[in-house]
């Protein structure tokens, strides 16, 4: 039975959400503010098409699972990504992950990866099935995530258990920050992704917009009508007010929003302290006249993580930050942690200027930007328009027992009103998102959508 089905959000969850809606035969209506993508987009500088938004494709196994239910091929062309997860330079010296073979802190390494082992058979389980206990499959899963982190409640709890070398704890504490949150107060599970990721990094060959140009495919192959610079600016049950004082009315909502724009919506604000958000970043793009002579991947992390959560959760800039550093033929992006405060920090703002030199220092590349074609900034006042308050990333941070897998997150809120996207599925990244996307699939299924 066809039903129209309202999603609002246009970004990767709502979008790959709205391609499975229709290839069930639902009437799907995309809302979005902007342009589709969200975060995912693509600019042209200089000649070149370059993408925004999310720079790595890991746990590819839940991209596959979410094509099977489209009964469609792979378009991405997915290719290995040079280097994995990339260079790590901490303050003890720099870390490849995975660690090769033949480098000294390889025994160590595996000894990690042999302490994370019994998850990985768990992961895709966890990212793409609802957390309920009275599901077998998943108390497999969850039960298996409970022996491995034991009593410890953090990332940086697990990773002291492990007595690991300091240059490696301080890599693998780096990523935590895929929840937003520094090692202090992220879940363990984000320790381990380096573990479970290990070698398995990809990129799409046409890069990661072609991502949004699949999902966009998927959806007009299925019907799927997108509304492009709409904004809905109230919803009354399952009534939308459009922008302009249009309106449009569906059996089915789909919120495909942070949640607290969805609330404001319906009317009922909620509060976001700076200091229980997720980081918000910047994001500078450039082009060069010639390919950069620089791995794939480069890491910086904070030098001091107690420093950078201080700084974060009062608002202000920390010392130094988490960077991560792309390079891919002449197109150069890096990307630096910052508070979710709404700030409109440009190219040329000092503390920008001040971590572009200290990667210019760590990487031994001076003048890194000077010969720049073009470059373009986007940063948290960007990511705060369309977005949770002051730009957070990845929505309000949870408490570590809330965040990973073992959620309650409330993905229906009412019977017409239903959740998907990073804000109700904790965690940044493409797996979170797609995974978020089968569980609430399936919930609407189960439904009777």
């Amino acid at each position: 039975m066809t039903r129209p089905v309202g999603i609002l959000g246009g970004g990767i969850a709502g979008l790959a959400l709205a391609a499975r809606l229709a290839h069930r035969g639902h009437a799907v209506t995309v809302y979005d503010r902007d342009r589709a993508g969200g975060k995912l987009r693509r600019l042209t500088l200089a000649g070149e098409s370059v993408d925004t938004g999310p720079s790595l494709f890991t746990f590819p196994q839940v991209w596959r699972a979410y094509l099977r239910g489209l009964h469609e091929s792979d378009p991405l062309h997915l290719r290995p990504l040079p280097g994995g997860l990339g260079m790590h330079h901490t303050p003890h010296g720099p870390v490849p992950l995975p660690v090769p073979s033949g480098h000294p802190l390889h025994p160590h390494w595996q000894r990690y990866v042999r302490a994370a082992a019994p998850l990985a058979p768990f992961l895709g389980v966890l990212l793409t099935t609802p957390p309920r206990l009275r599901d077998p499959l998943f108390r497999q899963a969850a039960a298996a995530l409970l022996r491995v982190q034991g009593p410890h409640l953090t990332a940086q709890g697990w990773l002291a258990a492990q007595r690991l070398p300091p240059a490696l704890t301080h890599a693998l504490a780096t990523h935590a920050l895929n929840a937003g949150l520094p090692p202090q107060v992220a879940p363990p599970l984000y320790a381990l992704i380096p573990a479970l990721v290990g070698a398995d990094v990809f990129r799409p060959a046409a890069g990661m917009g072609a991502l949004l140009d699949a999902l966009l495919a998927f959806g007009q192959a299925r019907g799927v009508t997108l509304r492009e610079h709409t904004p809905v600016t109230r919803l009354d049950g399952q009534t939308l007010t459009l922008a302009g004082g249009g309106t449009a009315r569906h059996d089915l909502i789909v919120s495909a929003l942070d949640p607290h724009r969805l609330a404001a919506l319906r009317g009922r604000p909620a509060t976001s302290p700076v200091a229980r958000r997720t980081v918000s970043g910047v994001g500078v793009y450039a082009v060069l006249p010639r390919p950069v002579p620089l791995p794939a991947t480069s890491v910086l992390p904070p030098t001091d993580f107690a420093a950078f959560h201080a700084h974060v959760r009062r608002g202000a800039l920390p010392p130094d930050t988490l960077t991560l550093v792309h390079a891919h033929g002449q197109q150069l992006s890096v990307l630096l942690a910052t508070p979710a405060t709404g700030e409109p920090l440009t190219l040329n703002h000092p503390w920008v200027q001040a971590q572009l030199r200290r990667v210019e220092a760590t990487l031994h590349a001076p003048g890194l930007l000077r010969d720049a074609l073009a470059t373009t900034t986007l940063a948290p006042d960007h990511y705060a328009q369309g977005g949770h308050p002051g730009g957070a990333l990845y929505g309000p941070g949870l408490p570590a027992w809330r965040g990973g897998p073992l959620h309650p997150q409330p993905y229906r809120l009412t019977g017409g009103l239903w959740q998907v996207g990073t804000g109700v599925h904790p965690g940044g990244g493409i797996p979170a998102l797609l995974g978020g996307v089968h569980i609430v699939d399936r919930l609407l299924r189960e439904a009777g959508w």
